[in-house]
């Protein structure tokens, strides 16, 4: 009995594993070769630098997938079956004695040409193994998709100066240091959210020019120590972290480390990875705090603040955020890209409830879960950040309103009395100055239509379900409007002199008297 054509073990899995070494790409995406002639005899031969990790620990699916990493970085996902045959790939063995091999192993029958058709028509493809008739082992097979790709990388820390660093930080992951930093962030956050207020000093930080290039120095330095966190989590699993570089994705700069070799761990060692970077944004939070209390500066503070803004986009189970893989990790399902929105289908009643879980039906109930939860979980955490920054959104605006407002009155001021140099560095200042008034237009007009377009697509072709969101949406803008003009909102702070005042040419370097301060006599 020959196995070709039957039973789910027979049927490849959509591909390469997303995670450091890609995003999924499907068999349809791969290219094709040439192939040997029917009846020809072959000796399959493995691409170059293929390392075969075994079964994908903690999997949320209801059949076994086996992972292989090409020399590339890339991570594929196989069958049990596909995995068989690329295991009893040794370059000297032809298919009949592959087909024997697996025959044994897998329990059923397969003949030569089932190993041949799956060699060429499947693990050629996907770069697992070399066309026939190629000296070379090297092979051209596909990455991830273009789109999702990271443009222009470079390299900022190779693996020797990599594998430095993570020793170097590798103690921090320790269970009872885990504990302890997580008990000091809680602290800290009822601390600056409960008592102490986290917008007053962003609030100061938009005031000062020199304070802005300082927060943005900080929050550079956030993103580096993330990396860190990556990569000293998979040093202390047990894998080997690669380099650690840079590049764009899409159109924004962004940071990333070659954590690949966390697939041949078990599923902890790869959570502890995936977690690694926001775990040390929150060390690194920790550190601006004390170095609050040690000087009193407060933009250490808005470093905390913004730190936060970090870690929820981080968990937001969108591709190439550390969400995505720590849910696939968590879940199980390492192509997790396009299961996200059947599974929270499956979660309405109906027909089209019904189809949606049709398309998952090969995970496991506990996979389904675990995804609905996270998502669940993470949009309400989400939406508070939000919300606190809206009801903070009339003295952030008023704040950034009166400093670039002065900013510029007295930039145009110096050169008007020709104090050239004076003001081109006010010019400077102004930059700075706009920079954060830039994305926060920017971000609130991205995410103003991305809502509405996603509101616009859920409710198509129902128009009682359209009308009650154009209600909701309304009546909380009623509200917060109500509030900010009744002045139920917290009220800006007072004008600060400037720090640096050579960068803000004319701004008063005294502070305002208070309107509400007592007059002598």
């Amino acid at each position: 009995m020959t196995l070709l054509g039957g039973g789910a073990d027979a049927r490849h899995d959509t591909g390469p594993v997303p995670g450091p070494g890609g995003a999924p790409v499907t068999y349809e995406q791969a290219a094709t070769g040439a192939r040997a002639a029917p009846g020809q005899p072959s000796v399959p031969r493995l691409s170059a630098g293929l390392d075969l990790h075994g079964e994908y620990q903690g999997s949320g699916f209801t059949e076994p997938k086996y992972i292989a990493r090409r020399g590339d970085g890339q991570v594929v996902q196989l069958s049990r079956l596909l995995y068989l045959v690329a295991a009893s790939v040794d370059g000297t063995r032809d298919c009949e004695a592959i087909a024997h091999r697996v025959s044994g192993r897998f329990g059923r029958e397969v003949s030569g040409e089932n190993v041949r058709y799956l060699v060429e028509n499947k693990l050629e493809p996907l770069g697992v193994t070399v066309p026939a008739g190629q000296e070379s082992d090297e092979v051209d097979a596909p990455r991830s998709d273009l789109l999702l790709a990271l443009k222009g990388h470079r390299v900022v820390f190779d693996e020797q100066r990599t594998a430095r660093i993570a020793g170097a930080f590798a103690w921090l992951h320790r269970p009872p240091v885990v504990v302890a930093v997580l008990l000091a962030a809680l602290v800290m956050d009822t601390w600056l959210f409960g008592f102490h207020g986290a917008i007053e000093p962003v609030l100061e930080v938009l005031d000062q020019p020199v304070l802005i290039l300082i927060v943005f120095g900080l929050t550079v330095a956030s993103l580096v120590f993330h990396e860190f966190g990556h990569a000293s989590a998979c040093r202390y699993g047990g894998a080997r972290p690669g380099c650690i570089g840079c590049g764009l994705f899409l159109i924004w700069p962004s940071m990333y480390t070659d954590v690949t070799d966390v697939y041949r761990i078990g599923r902890a060692g790869r959570l502890r990875t995936d977690l690694g970077g926001v775990y040390f944004n929150v060390v690194f939070m920790l550190a601006m705090a004390a170095a609050y209390l040690a000087t009193g500066a407060q933009f250490f503070l808005a470093a905390v603040y913004l730190g936060h803004f970090e870690i929820l986009e981080q968990l937001m189970p969108a591709v190439r955020l550390d969400g995505y893989y720590i849910l696939g990790d968590l879940a199980g399902v390492p192509d997790l890209y396009g299961k996200i929105r059947p599974i929270l289908l499956g979660l309405v009643p109906g027909a089209r409830g019904t189809a949606a879980r049709a398309e998952v039906a090969g995970l496991k109930r506990s996979a389904r879960v675990i995804v609905a939860t996270w998502v669940l979980t993470m949009v309400p955490l989400l939406a508070g950040e939000l919300g606190y920054a809206l009801w903070n959104l009339p003295r952030i605006l008023t704040t950034m309103t009166r400093s670039l407002t002065g900013q510029l009155l007295g930039t145009g001021e110096a050169f008007g009395h020709g104090q050239i140099v004076a003001g081109l560095v006010g010019v400077i200042g102004s930059v700075m100055l706009l920079c954060p008034m830039a994305g926060v237009v920017y971000l609130s007009v991205k995410v103003t239509g991305r809502l509405f377009r996603a509101a616009k697509r859920s409710t198509a072709g129902r128009p009682r379900l359209r009308l009650a969101l154009c209600a909701l949406a309304l009546a909380g803008l009623g509200g917060l409007s109500y509030a900010w003009v009744s002045g139920l909102t917290p009220r800006p702070l007072p004008q600060r002199p400037p720090i640096a005042p050579v960068l803000q040419p004319g701004v008063p370097t005294r502070a305002p008297v208070s309107r509400d301060a007592p007059t002598p006599g």
